[in-house]
């Protein structure tokens, strides 16, 4: 009989491999971790040996892995593309999204084009604004569904994890010029998690500081970084070339990227829809 490889395996492996955890990516397939365990083994028999390297902590992907990883990609974008040209001009709807700003290029350039394509009689309202406020928004209903940041923990009801980021310091390539008593610092907006963990981390060690710049906009934030004027914490996936990352500043804990909705929307075929969208492209 000829071997056969099973979307529903390779969508599990693609989830383990995008948040790192099988705990989390059994969260987010509203799997038990030991079905996820169980379609990862089943997956390894038919590639024929061990696609992930495992501890108690985190998974690395083998070379294996790698290789089914990134010959596997197109194959679930494709199998899904045609699902939804079959069934798309059939579903209906509108969805109030919100998005933050650091992530609004990426969710509307390389997820929302898609989704619309796929679903051309679903239309998207798109709002930006801080992970708090627009979480808020979620919850008192004003949004269906928003992209937010939060300090790693529990999900909460209506959430998924999209992946994990480590925030860091920064600072402009000659860091020496700006690390000074009080520290200058580019702020994110209030109701952002970002800039509650970075104040809350400078109080707690004691470390003086001024705010040099507010904004709700994260390419003004680093470009007042880049041009030396202050530090700050980002992504360490979005440190630029003109800016390093600097040590001796209080660590900033681990946060989650989730997808939350709004509880009316729970069974809402659109939103379930983009859920999923988000969960197989968001790579940061």
């Amino acid at each position: 009989m000829a071997t056969t490889l099973d979307i529903d395996l390779l969508r599990t492996f693609h989830a383990v491999v995008r948040v790192g955890k099988f705990s989390a990516a059994a969260e987010q397939l509203h799997k038990s971790p030991a079905a996820v365990s169980v379609h990862i083994q089943r997956l390894e028999a038919v590639a024929g040996g061990r696609l992930l390297n495992r501890d108690n902590q985190s998974i690395s992907l083998t070379a294996l892995g790698r290789r089914l990883l990134n010959s596997t990609a197109e194959l679930l974008r494709t199998h899904d593309q045609v699902l939804a040209e079959l069934h798309g001009p059939d579903l209906a709807g509108r969805i109030t999204l919100g998005v933050p700003d650091e992530y609004a290029a990426h969710v509307i350039r390389d997820i929302l084009p898609m989704f619309s394509a796929a679903w051309p009689n679903v239309v998207l309202e798109l709002r930006t604004g801080p992970s708090h406020a627009l979480r808020d928004l979620v919850r008192r209903g004003k949004l269906q569904a928003a992209v937010v940041a939060q300090a790693e923990g529990t999900l909460g009801p209506n959430a998924e994890r999209l992946l994990s980021t480590t925030p860091v310091w920064v600072g402009p390539m000659n860091a020496a010029a700006v690390l000074h008593d009080p520290l200058p610092l580019a702020a994110h907006a209030l109701q952002c998690p970002y800039r509650e963990a970075m104040t809350e981390s400078l109080k707690a060690s004691g470390r003086r500081s001024r705010i040099v710049l507010e904004s709700h906009s994260n390419q003004a934030v680093k470009a007042c970084v880049e041009a030396g004027l202050a530090i700050s914490v980002i992504d360490r996936a979005k440190v630029t070339e003109r800016m390093q990352i600097l040590d001796g500043l209080p660590a900033i804990p681990d946060h989650d990227i989730l997808f939350v909705r709004s509880p009316a929307s729970g069974g809402d075929a659109a939103v379930t829809l983009l859920a999923r969208a988000m969960r197989q492209s968001f790579r940061l």
